[in-house]
């Protein structure tokens, strides 16, 4: 990207980690340090770990090695099989299974693992913030940052789709209509896509107070600000205000989607 190669510094890492770190059967990889200690020259815990642990971090860069960290962990946890799925109890095992089953499992297996992890990993909404959060029977009084980080990435992503965010990035969005200036936390956008023509948006209300409330916000990196358009769900349509570099426009914070499209230019 931008005729840079940063990703170097990990390629030349790699040339020399696979011939010293990590054990092969044929050109599968079947064992990895998790740790190596050069002072003493030790290699710590080397064998399945060390391919579960990284998996994540490898599945953009070294997707066969992480693969096999994730067939490894679903495997040991009968993720794959029609018995009960173990480690679901252990917050460190249920994050890693769930995150990787984001990027790795089927739909049906992703299904299942988030069924089987649900009474342990205790899902909450404040009704209040309008925060959703995973307890993990943890008794804290303020969730794990990572955990939550890490389970809401598999929660959300698709086969995949970690994967093509670094390989196949959309760079085109850069240059495509943008929503700037929402309300948040008040208001969120469970939805924000453009299309090639329109932009659909959804303003999502963070608590009872904020539903049905209208919000105003900006649409910028527009070529022009004249002609654009409002559709509400009803089908009635609303003229924007242009202001130079920008279009202001409100939205009801219910929820629905309403679509913004120019059409006129002049």
């Amino acid at each position: 990207m931008f005729d840079t190669n940063h990703h170097r510094a990990f390629e030349k890492w790699w040339e020399y980690a696979s011939k010293n770190y990590v054990s092969w059967n044929d050109d599968k990889p079947v064992a990895v340090d998790l740790y190596y200690d050069p002072i003493v020259d030790e290699h710590v815990l080397h064998g399945a770990m060390g391919i579960i642990a990284p998996a994540w971090y490898f599945a953009p860069q070294i997707n066969q090695l992480a693969e096999v960290g994730w067939n490894t962990a679903a495997r040991a946890s009968g993720a794959f099989g029609d018995g009960p799925i173990t480690g679901l109890d252990d917050p460190g095992t249920a994050t890693m299974l769930l995150q990787l089953a984001g990027e790795f499992a089927d739909s049906s297996t992703k299904q299942k693992l988030w069924e089987a992890a649900e009474e342990h990993i205790e899902p909450t909404r404040d009704q209040s913030t309008g925060e959703f959060t995973f307890g993990l029977k943890l008794n804290e009084l303020h969730p794990r940052g990572q955990w939550n980080a890490r389970m809401m990435a598999g929660w959300v992503c698709t086969q995949g789709a970690w994967s093509r965010i670094f390989n196949e990035p959309n760079l085109s969005k850069f240059d495509e209509p943008t929503v700037e200036g929402i309300n948040f936390p008040m208001v969120a956008l469970s939805e924000a896509r453009w299309d090639g023509n329109t932009l659909h948006i959804a303003a999502h209300p963070q608590n009872s107070e904020a539903k049905g409330t209208v919000t105003m916000a900006r649409l910028a990196n527009v070529a022009s600000s004249k002609g654009w358009v409002l559709t509400k769900p009803s089908g009635d349509k609303v003229l924007l205000d242009g202001r130079g570099d920008h279009v202001l426009f409100e939205i009801t914070v219910d929820n629905q989607v309403v679509m913004l499209r120019q059409e006129e230019s002049q």
